[in-house]
């Protein structure tokens, strides 16, 4: 039997495959950017639902004959990869975040750029921030690792069996709270230096009260900023690659919710 026969014959089981494929690709990092053509995250969708038919072949699959019980699995599967795909973007969130944080701080609030893949104005040092993470992600084959994911989903969470537990919502609490300390890690460093300057400034500003403070200050943290934040680079390379690694597995953790029992 070829593979056209076999597609004519799993039709269900290809859209319900098609469906959470469309889902991860539609929030996903890089796949689910805006500046990416919604037929280009189509084909792709279609394309890898096409390559993991044959390996999904399940006997026991009996796609319901009634319309509404088979779009409300369709949803359902649209779901759960709409949920893995927001999971796997949370580091990159947080990353944003600690860019707005730094931008406040050193000075550059007011200067966005226009960022494509999310179609708004972001910070300066946080789009260079997420530049660079997005740049780690893919030279430390983390595309490859979350492919090997999105497979691994329809091991872990069988086609029409993935259940939602209430289990899931603590697990994408203590990811919205990860954000958070993703963000204060990455900033800490540039935030207590600029911290000691202010410090520094206060007093300066009391001993030599002819000083215009403003004057001086707006600069001079500017370049503490820049220049902390140079030496903190290498670290922060080094912590991505722990982040992203702690992100894998609290995705595996997520598709553990969604397994049937």
């Amino acid at each position: 039997m070829d593979l056209f026969t076999l597609l004519q014959n799993q039709l269900g089981l290809f859209l319900l495959i098609f469906a959470r494929i469309s889902g991860i690709f539609s929030s996903a990092p890089i796949f689910g950017a805006r500046n990416v053509p919604t037929t280009v995250k189509a084909g792709l969708s279609l394309i890898i639902s096409y390559i993991l038919l044959p390996l999904l072949i399940r006997p026991d699959f009996n796609s319901p004959d009634a319309f509404l019980p088979y779009i409300a699995l369709v949803i359902g599967e649209f779901l759960i990869g709409l949920i893995l795909g927001f999971a796997c973007s949370f580091i990159f969130y947080g990353i944003q975040m600690a860019g707005s944080l730094l931008d406040t701080q050193i000075g550059f609030g007011m200067v966005n750029v226009l960022d494509p893949q999310f179609g708004q104005q972001v910070p300066l040092v946080g789009n260079f921030k997420y530049i660079l993470a997005l740049l780690v992600f893919l030279a430390s084959n983390g595309h490859h690792l979350f492919l090997a994911a999105v497979f691994q989903s329809f091991k872990l969470i069988p086609v029409s069996l993935g259940v939602f537990r209430p289990d899931m919502a603590n697990i994408v609490v203590d990811m919205v709270a990860g954000i958070f300390i993703i963000a204060l890690k990455i900033s800490l460093p540039v935030l207590v230096s600029l911290l000691l300057t202010d410090v520094a400034l206060g007093i300066l500003a009391r001993t030599m009260p002819q000083m215009n403070i403003f004057v001086v200050g707006v600069p001079g943290k500017i370049i503490v900023g820049i220049f902390v934040l140079s030496l903190a680079l290498p670290f922060y390379i080094g912590f991505l690659e722990v982040v992203f690694n702690g992100t894998f597995r609290d995705i595996y953790r997520l598709l553990a919710t969604f397994a049937p029992v």
